[in-house]
């Protein structure tokens, strides 16, 4: 079972390195030309004038349709559906496809793009608050949007994965029970169930640890695949969105404040032993970092280090068309050390991706460990008293 285990290792890895030789290409042509589709959007831009900028943060933002390569010309993408409701107009249901990139209008809908962008600037003293992608209604009037963008569809296709792994698994043990050995993915599994167990959940909650593993194998596995996804050339970067982080972070501040204790809350709003003077200073400072400063900074570490990972690699790869664009001898030469590196950086980002979920979830919880944990320091000086 090992071996067909490793079989299908390398087979997923074959694949995979070839996915990104194929992508890596595909940018290389799309670069090459100069971004004819930012050329016709209104950029006077030429092929040796290259938009670091509108590269990586196409590549790294969220959209409405899922780019996945481009050779020349062509521009392999897959139109998402856009799902409209305009209280006086009602509900709108198509593809995204129907905007042309944001070069056509459709039932009473525009997608901006990047001349609209410059108009609103030119308009505003050089400065625009449009933001590239953006769905707009042409009479102005109010609407929700809840389409089926990059990053919704990247997760559901993370929870399928999911659900797929661990119900399956589920059902083997629920079959063979726990005394027989493990094989395939439970085998592959059963050691990060048992290294999250072992060092994150009981460290630090205790006789409570069985009651939140559910949850913290949710946050570490939800995350560890979105992150591998997300390094998948064409891949969304969900966990690299500021807004997905601060979701997470949401769902664990609700359940810490659910189950906190009389002597957390006591312990901030009244710290046992300090003097009243300091607890006009201190209490205010704790009400900050329990319930402002720990969740934004577990939300915004896991965002940064995603986000700044993505960045890199693709600043690496850009590098060699900049350095091309000023001669190519240089831009090839220089394209043997920036594959390189983007390759080392590609291999760091496999480790960060593992790291990150676990750090988050080991912060969750410490923060809910502290929260739910019970005081018994007082009866245990009364108890040595007498």
């Amino acid at each position: 079972m090992s071996f067909s285990f490793q079989s299908s290792l390398k087979s997923v890895l074959t694949v995979f390195l070839l996915i990104f030789g194929i992508s890596f290409f595909a940018a290389a042509q799309d670069t090459h030309e100069g971004h004819s589709e930012a050329t016709e959007a209104g950029h006077e831009a030429t092929e040796n004038k290259i938009n670091v900028k509108e590269i990586i943060f196409g590549h790294i933002r969220d959209s409405h349709d899922w780019h996945l390569f481009s050779i020349g010309h062509f521009h392999a993408s897959l139109p998402l559906p856009v799902i409209l409701y305009n209280p006086s107009h009602g509900l709108s249901v198509f593809m995204s496809s129907k905007f042309e990139h944001g070069h056509a209008e459709y039932n009473g809908y525009k997608q901006i793009n990047d001349h609209d962008i410059e108009a609103d600037a030119a308009l505003h003293g050089g400065k625009s608050d449009l933001a590239k992608g953006k769905i707009i209604s042409l009479d102005g009037s109010k609407f929700y949007n809840f389409s089926i963008t990059k990053n919704v569809l990247s997760m559901f296709i993370s929870l399928a994965i999911l659900w797929f792994l661990l119900t399956g698994i589920a059902k083997k043990y629920k079959r063979n029970g726990s005394n027989k050995a493990p094989s395939g993915w439970q085998n592959a599994l059963e050691p990060v169930i048992g290294f999250i167990d072992e060092n994150v959940a009981k460290p630090y909650l205790g006789p409570k640890a069985a009651k939140y593993m559910p949850l913290l194998l949710t946050f570490f596995f939800f995350i560890w695949v979105n992150n591998l996804l997300g390094l998948i050339p064409g891949g969304a970067n969900l966990t690299g969105n500021i807004t997905v982080t601060l979701v997470l972070t949401l769902i664990f501040f609700v359940v810490m404040l659910v189950n906190s204790s009389k002597y957390f809350w006591g312990h901030i709003f009244n710290p046992p032993g300090i003097p009243f003077g300091i607890k006009l200073i201190l209490v205010p400072i704790e009400i900050l970092s329990n319930l402002m400063i720990k969740p934004a900074a577990l939300a915004i570490r896991l965002f940064a280090n995603i986000f700044a990972g993505h960045t890199i690699i693709l600043s690496l790869i850009c590098m060699i068309f900049i350095f091309g664009a000023m001669n190519r001898g240089v831009g090839f030469g220089f394209s043997i050390v920036s594959v390189g590196f983007s390759v080392f950086m590609f291999f760091l980002e496999l480790l960060v991706a593992a790291i990150q979920a676990f750090i988050f979830t080991n912060l969750v919880a410490v923060f809910i460990g502290q929260a739910v944990e019970e005081h018994h320091h007082e009866e245990h000086a009364v108890e040595a008293h007498h």
